[in-house]
Order: C-alpha cells, then structure tokens, then sequence
C-alpha cells in the first residue's frame, strides 16, 4: 500500500483521495472512522440537546422503540435508530451485541460465559450487559478470543 501526503494551496478543502482495485471491509472501516472523526453525536436530556462523544459513551439500548445511550453517570436519549447509529459509530471501538443493544469495546472491564451459550460484558462502570449467541463468535474474532 503506497500512502501520498501533499500540501493544499490555500483555501483549499481537506481531502481524501482513496486509489483502489477492491474496496474491502478494512478499507470501509478505515474510511468509517475518519468519516466519523471527532464528532460529537446528539442527545436529548431534560428537554435539553447535550453533545457526547462517542468515546464517552458505554452502550445503547433500545427500551419500548427508545433508544438510550448510557455515559458513566448519565443516560441520554437520542431519536437515531440502532441501525443508524452502528452506522455512523466507529466501526473498531463499538459492537452490536443484540438486535438492542449496542457496545463500546473500549469500555469492556471483562467477559465470560453464560446461560444458553450467550456472553455476558461486565463494563468498566459495573453494568452488565449480555452478549446474544449470535453475536458471540463475531465478538470473539473481533477481541481475538
């Protein structure tokens, strides 16, 4: 892989320029995550819009077709779907974990077994969160188990 690095003339854009002959699922995730870059996703708290950063975030559930987004101390709602929203987080830091939830692996404190060939997640804030069977194996190639 040969990577080119030029300067821009003055005002011009950032940008990108991807050459290849098969565009892969590790190039999807290369341009996901500088697509999704530093940005801040939208929430709803108290009647009030609050920016996070997905880096903050430990996972989101969905309850009775609310999604949530659960922080270290704080639980935000957003109006995004599950699906949108695996769509927009980087690709390497989050996991979808059931058809409701969704998980940063960064904030993963430890993982074992459990009933019915499942997993359970414990997060570095304490909360448990279970691994459905069919997600198990992509978990376990995903974290190299």
């Amino acid at each position: 892989m040969k990577i080119t690095i030029l300067d821009k003339q003055p005002g011009e854009e950032d940008e990108i320029i991807i050459k290849c002959a098969n565009l892969d699922d590790n190039l999807m995730k290369l341009i996901n995550s500088f697509k999704a870059g530093k940005t801040k996703l939208n929430f709803y708290k108290d009647s009030k819009i609050v920016l996070v950063a997905p880096e903050d975030i430990y996972y989101f559930e969905t309850i009775d077709q609310r999604i949530f987004a659960y922080t270290d101390n704080e639980v935000y709602e957003t109006r995004s779907r599950l699906y949108m929203l695996e769509e927009t987080l980087p690709q390497q830091d989050f996991f979808r974990a059931s058809k409701a939830v969704i998980i940063n692996l960064d904030k993963i404190e430890s993982i074992s077994t459990s009933f019915g060939g499942r997993f359970e997640a414990v997060m570095k804030n304490g909360y448990k969160i279970i691994i459905s069977r069919m997600y198990v194996n992509l978990l376990k190639e995903r974290l190299g188990i």
